[in-house]
């Protein structure tokens, strides 16, 4: 069994850009899947918190992070900082009703999945949205600490994933094992043009998804999915061809070219370098001014973009951005 489609450190490759996209017409193909095989709906708080194994990962966590974000709680029954924190996440997952399902995963019984999140020691928690896994923290942490990155990690969920979380009934029956079913939505003005933009990526058509992604935004300038489809498929489009070992021999060789800079930046998002791309074009940033500086400028806040808001590299990114221009 091996996870797929799996990005350790919110990496952005050419398969994740589309993830967000992708993942709500999936959550909306899976509850409607549950509702024709008339799926018992509501769950009870009591099945927010799972035991997953080697066997049941794909169903139990890739699965089910197409509708729910899935925080992993890796534990061993030696670990005295573990049974510190597993209570706690426990009880959130019941306080935070349905806004995420937190999976419990023994080390000592399935250490192929601890090697596959490359985790050194316990405990560790990790999240998977849509398929993307994330690390989240490791060690015992405080419960504020735990609060706030839970709560950004159900924004991110909802905001660019389309995650709508499960539904719970207090007083189903626990065990049932029942997803929820969450209502349908009514179709949205512009889901046509985004589902057109999101099969134009798929078919490899770069330049059809930037102006399907256009069209919405020409109607609706604040669709927050199209502003992000747009960044990530103009950045895939910017990429495509291009010799990556030229890009990064000229960005080495001539380090004022801003041009060259920028287009290392490119490659070193598509390949999952997430700060060491905002890290080129901060210090670009500081070492230019006029034109060119707000050119560089320009390409990292279309990068921010790309990675989402709520990202906390791109938050920390902005801060040093500010520093370098003020």
């Amino acid at each position: 069994m091996q996870p797929r489609n799996m990005s350790m450190s919110g990496v952005v490759d050419l398969a994740a850009v589309k993830a967000a996209q992708e993942a709500k017409a999936k959550a909306e193909q899976a509850r409607a899947q549950s509702a024709r095989e008339g799926g018992a709906g509501a769950i009870s708080p009591a099945d927010l918190v799972i035991d997953v194994d080697e066997a049941g990962f794909e169903r139990d966590v890739l699965q089910r992070s197409a509708e729910v974000p899935v925080v992993i709680d890796f534990w061993a029954e030696w670990c005295e900082p573990c049974k510190q924190l597993s209570p706690v996440l426990e009880r959130l997952a019941v306080e935070y009703n349905g806004r995420f399902l937190l999976a419990k995963v023994d080390v000592d019984a399935n250490q192929m999945l601890m090697q596959q999140f490359g985790i050194q020691g316990i405990p560790a928690v990790f999240a998977v949205v849509a398929g993307q896994a994330l690390p989240l923290f490791q060690g015992a942490a405080g419960e504020a600490q735990i609060r706030q990155t839970l709560d950004q990690l159900v924004q991110v969920g909802e905001q660019r994933f389309g995650l709508t979380g499960l539904t719970v009934d207090p007083e189903a029956d626990p065990g049932a094992g029942a997803q929820a079913a969450a209502p349908e939505q009514p179709a949205g003005p512009h889901d046509g043009l985004l589902e057109a933009a999101v099969q134009a990526l798929d078919s490899g058509d770069l330049s059809g998804a930037v102006q399907a992604y256009k069209n919405v935004l020409n109607e609706d300038p604040g669709n927050e999915e199209a502003k992000l489809g747009l960044a990530q498929a103009e950045l895939l489009q910017r990429v495509q061809g291009v010799d990556p070992q030229q890009v990064r021999r000229d960005a080495a060789d001539k380090p004022a070219d801003v041009q060259a800079q920028i287009a290392a930046a490119d490659l070193d998002l598509v390949g999952g370098h997430v700060e060491d791309a905002f890290g080129r074009l901060i210090e670009t940033v500081q070492r230019t001014v006029g034109d060119d500086r707000d050119t560089v400028r320009m390409r990292l806040l279309e990068l921010f973009e790309v990675v989402g808001p709520d990202d906390p590299r791109v938050i920390a990114a902005r801060r040093a951005l500010a520093r370098a221009l003020f």
